[in-house]
Parts: structure tokens; sequence; C-alpha cells
């Protein structure tokens, strides 16, 4: 879907250089700010302009935005949304502070966890030699592990629910797990958010898309132990939006 991205090994090194800033640093580098946004689009991620942070409300001006600087800025944004070089370079450079969101279910899906589960996760994923995909880390309390998408099987008589499954309006039901597919979406890095936080790459889009399956034992495993909650059995397959 993306157009090829020219100059990759200086691009990479811009992008390393930025992955290493402590969590309290500000993205200020524009540039940066459009090489990372660009990679995202050349992995094939689509990505669609959003809010960001106005002091410690929302741009959109909307009083009590219940996801502030978390959210697109147009309903049409599944529609919206693109892998396009030239619309993402226009877009960032004419919303020098938008955040962008990526759109789930197209090419990949998102399964988002708890911080504190989630790095456990990544530690035993990787010591364990499983190919893990780009992990971001949204805030202080979400990790977000970027996978390919389970969401358009050619039957669609496959589409059953499960728990996992979640969409915008619906995040607050699902303080564990959270499996984001066709009809949802989340924030791509570099975005910031409220209070000075900020979404980054902890492992960037350069990493394979893996199948979501060979992570979510995993998931659900750290996610149960972080909750302090027995173990149940978890639906492995995402419903339809």
């Amino acid at each position: 879907m993306g157009a090829e991205y020219g100059s990759r090994s200086g691009v990479q090194g811009r992008i390393s250089q930025w992955l290493r800033r402590r969590p309290k640093d500000t993205v200020d580098d524009e540039r940066v700010r459009e090489d990372l946004l660009l990679a995202a689009a050349a992995a094939g991620l689509p990505l669609a302009p959003a809010a960001y942070p106005s002091g410690y409300r929302c741009s959109c001006d909307r009083i009590g935005c219940p996801t502030p600087a978390r959210h697109p800025v147009s309903f049409a944004w599944q529609t919206q949304s693109t892998t396009d070089r030239g619309q993402i370079e226009r877009w960032a450079r004419h919303q020098p502070q938008a955040n962008f969101i990526t759109a789930t279910g197209m090419v990949h899906d998102v399964l988002d966890v708890p911080l504190s589960a989630g790095q456990q996760a990544l530690e035993r994923l990787l010591a364990a030699g499983i190919d893990v995909g780009p992990v971001a880390r949204s805030g202080d309390d979400r990790m977000l592990f970027y996978t390919a998408t389970r969401g358009t099987p050619e039957d669609e008589d496959e589409w059953w629910p499960c728990e996992l499954d979640c969409h915008p309006e619906t995040m607050d039901e699902h303080p564990g797990l959270r499996w984001h597919c066709r009809g949802s979406y989340v924030l791509v890095p570099p975005a910031k958010l409220p209070g000075e936080l900020d979404v980054r790459w902890v492992r960037g889009p350069e990493h394979p898309l893996p199948d979501p399956l060979t992570l979510l034992e995993t998931l659900t495993d750290e996610c149960a132990r972080v909750a302090g909650e027995p173990q149940n059995d978890v639906a492995a397959w995402p419903s339809r939006g």
C-alpha cells in the first residue's frame, strides 16, 4: 500500500536516535516526526490526523472530551486513512501539532495491554525467540503490540464474538487486554498526550507484523497475573465491527 520509502539508512539512523531518547523528552524535531510517520505508512499502517493536547485539554475543544488527544479529527477517519506518502507529508506539514491515528483491521491489528503486563510479556516473548513486531508505549499505562490483522476473513461466517474485541467507544470496558481490529484505531508514534506524556516506539515499524495468536497466550497470562485473577480461557478471534 505505501510508497517506497527512500534514503532508508539515514532515516533509520534518525529513528534509532529518537528511540534512544528518554521518555520525558519532547518530540520537537519535525523532520524526525515526519520520518516516523512515513516509516509507519511504509510498513503498511494507514494513517489519519488526530487531535492533540491543548494544555490539559483536547484540541477539539469539546467540553469533557472523553479521550483527549486520542481521537481522529474527522468522522470519516476510516475512509480517510492512507499510506500515501504525499498525503501524509501534507498533513504533517500543515498540521504540525497533530497526532495521528492508525486504523486497525485493514492491514494490522493491535493488542493493547496494561504497561506492566506488556513489559513482562515482551521480555518473555523475546527470551523465547518468538517474533515480535512493532511495539509502542502509550503514556504511562498501556503498551501496544502491532500484529497482522485477523479482521478480514474470506468467509464472513467465520466471525463470532470475542470479549477481547475493542472499539473506541468501548475501551473503558476493557481494562485488561484489548484487541483493536476492524472499526477501531490507536495512536501511532510519535504522539503527545496531556500531562507531558507521549506515545513512542519501543520496537519500531521496521519489524514485520506477526500473527496475533503467537503473542496472545503470553499477553493474556501477564494480564491475568497483573490483575491478580485466575487465568481463564479466552476466545482467540476478534468480532466484526
